[in-house]
């Protein structure tokens, strides 16, 4: 079993929480942006809040333990490891609880290149526990707002955890697809599920618009987010977002494996 602070010493050394590779810059400008109400970082949450740009500061200094002086606005941002693993043990908790009712959940990422792996272990594991891990709207085809245009993409599932791909991307069933903040792949998935099955899920677990997206239509999510994401702690600071987990988002793929065990196993559910 991991300790505490052992993943308390993989978050520094790994840099999932300390000092962080996502930089003060671009925290400030998803401030900025998120207070003008811009998509990109609203994520699909419709905000109740007014949430101007010192305000989400101020917010994400107590949810992230970044630093709250505007003046500060260049070099890397911090996370408060102490912060981190407060936001795993919540998101074990709601994991066990979904497992313990057999509740259907539904798993989907926006940053398939690096949590694809994390999610895909929590999938096998709700799934061994009784869990129906849905997968709906499989293949089904979604037009998406970029910063180069609009884009169609394809709803694809790996092991049961949804992603898109872009346009032309092979090996449906494998491999990585698409960085999306998109909302509107859980809205296409959601909607797909009450049509077809009538099954909606009773947890959604994901990152960007999966948590945001769901959590805006009153389904329970959970996430992980980063410095630059204040659209999940908004959100669960308004009760429509149950966890949002204040990590780097955008670090090798192999430094979650030890979040993947030590979620697991708080949640009761190690094989």
């Amino acid at each position: 079993m991991l300790s505490t602070g052992a993943l308390r010493a993989h978050l520094l050394r790994a840099r999932l929480a300390g000092p962080v590779a996502t930089t003060r810059e671009a925290s400030l400008r998803s401030y900025r942006l998120f207070a003008a109400r811009d998509p990109r970082m609203t994520l699909g949450l419709a905000p109740e809040g007014d949430w101007d740009e010192y305000e989400l500061l101020r917010l994400m200094a107590d949810k992230c333990g970044v630093c709250d002086d505007p003046a500060f606005v260049s070099g890397p941002n911090v996370i408060d490891p102490e912060r981190t693993l407060a936001g795993l043990e919540a998101f074990a908790g709601r994991l066990s609880e979904a497992a313990l009712r057999r509740s259907p959940v539904l798993f989907g990422t926006g940053h398939p290149h690096r949590l694809l792996g994390f999610y895909v272990a929590l999938a096998d594991a709700v799934s061994a526990a009784g869990c129906p891990v849905l997968t709906p709207a499989q293949g089904r085809c979604i037009d998406i707002t970029t910063r180069f245009g609009v884009r169609t993409c394809r709803l694809d599932y790996v092991r049961g955890v949804a992603m898109v791909r872009e346009p032309g991307a092979r090996s449906p069933g494998g491999g990585t697809g698409a960085h999306t903040h998109s909302p509107l792949p859980v809205r296409v998935a959601l909607e797909a599920a009450a049509v077809g099955s009538g099954r909606l899920p009773g947890l959604v677990v994901g990152d960007h618009g999966w948590v945001c997206g769901a959590g805006q239509l009153g389904i329970e999510a959970i996430g992980l987010a980063d410095t630059d994401d204040p659209a999940l702690f908004v959100g669960e600071a308004e009760g429509r977002v149950s966890v949002a987990v204040p990590l780097d988002d955008a670090v090798r793929s192999a430094s979650y494996l030890p979040l993947t065990r030590y979620v697991l196993n708080r949640a009761c559910l190690s094989q």
